[in-house]
């Protein structure tokens, strides 16, 4: 292998074909969704969490923060680890590790002790999905890869959709510890089926040698810190914290430090040449806006139900589940089947439209809103996740080299966690702003005492002067208040909806400049009955020809 080689695409990443891919395909599904279920678990059932151990808010969210910082931490470096050390090493005994500090976590009382553990669980966790990407595309055979990559891709959408109702369930049947004690059952089952469906690969002692722990270092740091910024800043009111402000400036100084470093290095892990490719390139941005406009279905309907609807997430999520999460089943095959016969690019135009479609259903809702109205919109969020995700990664791999995916496997970690994260991170913000904006509007019509304004005061003074005559009119001014705040929240959810409609139409935008992928393993087959239209017209040609 020639040192420019390495130099440009990073380090040979195919490793030896599982003797039992089934066993390999396993430790994908546990791995991917575990990952996913309990970052997800732990948000959502944060107030409980905050409970359970007694913490303040400002100390739910640094709980929260460093939990996921850790895992975007080490998630970049894992899929280098993978072909270095071999998914035995990387995945087997951090699995039984984390079983470990899944247990511990819950009987923790102090403060310290609970962030310690939890960034140790976090970075571990951090190893799973990025480790299970590499399992297929280093041990399954080629044609196993679209099946074990949709198990990859419908693990996001899936965990959003139901991690709602697995919440209420645990917090109300179970108990709070079973949001960590999952992961003492479910890791090391995932370590074993690592154990029998990957080959016993030895350390790869040449790339070890070489290895740019000072590169993984500053991208891990750099992105982490960034996240913690963007987490905290919708907290901590952004450029009025300096602790907000030294992370996103120094996470900006680490990143462009990394860049420097990879020019420079011998043997850079994760060159960014290999995301020049204008296709790849083109195609990692389409998964940062998937993230971003995906954010319909994991924070404006749940966050709507809980906010204006006061739902809980139990009852929050019997919806998500029925009609978001059970109808991948069937979905999903569909896309796959669609990816085997057509163009990713056409895939994902569809799967887009899909949830633009949505966005613009979201639009038009009201304070009056109940759970069941939105049945129609979580079926379309359902279709966009299964038909967009899985085409755009198989629209990526199809157009770089599958046997260099290590390199190009860092970033992909780096839109799927930071692109996610840091989306709910500006999603909040821009509601919490939009809110703001409509109360202030809105309030200016209260405040100018108009007739309708004052008539309605009477009526709600008029219905609280029983409880007492002279605290009536306290009451009424209260419930208007309360009345301007819903508005002012519906409104920001509906501008929070025409955003994610706008970055969907961003994404298929891009799409169309995203140009056909080079023949490969990857590419598709036409259905037999265009196959047989292209037959008929070559046989035409060729007697006209003639």
């Amino acid at each position: 292998m020639a040192e420019s080689d390495d130099r440009d695409h990073g380090p040979l990443s195919r490793g030896g074909i599982a003797a039992q891919p089934l066993f390999a395909v396993g430790a994908v599904l546990l791995g991917s969704f575990l990952a996913n279920f309990d970052s997800r678990l732990t948000t959502v059932g944060l107030p409980d969490l905050r409970g359970a151990f007694s913490l303040g808010f400002d100390e739910g969210a640094w709980l929260s923060t460093a939990g996921i910082g850790s895992q975007i931490f080490i998630a970049p470096a894992v899929a280098w680890l993978a072909t270095v050390f071999g998914l035995r090493r990387v995945l087997g005994i951090p699995s039984l590790i984390y079983a470990l500090v899944s247990l511990i976590i819950p009987f923790v009382h102090d403060y310290t002790t609970l962030i310690v553990l939890s960034v140790v669980h976090g970075m571990l966790l951090g190893t799973f999905v990025p480790a299970t990407l590499m399992i297929i595309l280093r041990n399954l055979p080629i044609g196993w890869w679209l099946p074990a990559i949709s198990i990859y891709s419908i693990r996001v959408g899936f965990a959003l959709d139901s991690s709602s109702s697995l919440v209420g369930f645990y917090v109300e049947h179970l108990g709070w510890q079973w949001l960590y004690w999952q992961g003492a059952v479910i890791a090391p089952l995932m370590g074993l089926l690592v154990y029998l469906g990957t080959p016993n690969e030895p350390v790869n002692r040449d790339l070890l040698r070489d290895a740019d722990w000072g590169g993984m270092l500053l991208l891990g740091a750099g992105v982490s810190m960034v996240y913690a910024g963007l987490d905290q800043g919708n907290r901590l009111d952004w450029l009025a914290s300096g602790t907000v402000m030294a992370l996103l400036i120094g996470g900006g100084l680490l990143i462009i430090g990394f860049m420097i470093n990879e020019t420079l290095v011998r043997q850079p892990w994760a060159h960014f040449n290999v995301v020049f490719s204008r296709n790849a390139g083109l195609s990692l941005i389409v998964i940062l806006l998937y993230t971003l406009t995906s954010l319909s279905n994991s924070s404006l309907v749940p966050n709507f139900l809980g906010t204006i609807a006061a739902l809980r997430p139990e009852q929050t999520g019997a919806l998500l589940l029925t009609y978001g999460a059970l109808p991948m089943f069937v979905l999903v095959p569909i896309s796959i089947v669609l990816l085997r016969h057509l163009d990713p690019r056409i895939v994902v135009v569809l799967g887009f439209s899909a949830f633009a479609a949505a966005n613009i259903w979201g639009t038009q809702l009201s304070h009056v809103w109940a759970r069941e109205d939105f049945v129609g919109i979580v079926l379309l969020q359902s279709v966009g996740q299964a038909l967009t995700l899985l085409p755009i990664i198989i629209m990526a791999l199809s157009n770089v080299d599958p046997a260099r995916a290590t390199a190009f496997a860092a970033y992909i970690q780096i839109m799927r966690l930071g692109g996610a994260e840091i989306g709910i991170a500006l999603m909040g913000t821009w509601l919490r702003v939009r809110e703001q904006i409509h109360s202030h509007y809105l309030g200016q019509h209260v405040q100018s005492g108009a007739g309708d304004v004052m008539r309605l005061l009477r009526e709600l003074a008029g219905g609280f002067s029983s409880h007492g005559a002279g605290a009536a009119m306290g009451r009424a001014v209260g419930t208007l208040a309360a009345r301007v705040q819903r508005e002012a929240n519906t409104l920001a959810y509906i501008d929070g909806f025409w955003l994610c409609f706008w970055v969907g139409m961003l994404a298929l935008f891009l799409v169309a400049l995203i140009t056909r992928a080079p023949p490969g393993p990857l590419a598709p087959v036409p259905f037999d009955v265009v196959k047989n239209m292209l037959r008929k017209c070559g046989a035409k040609t060729a007697s006209v020809r003639r």
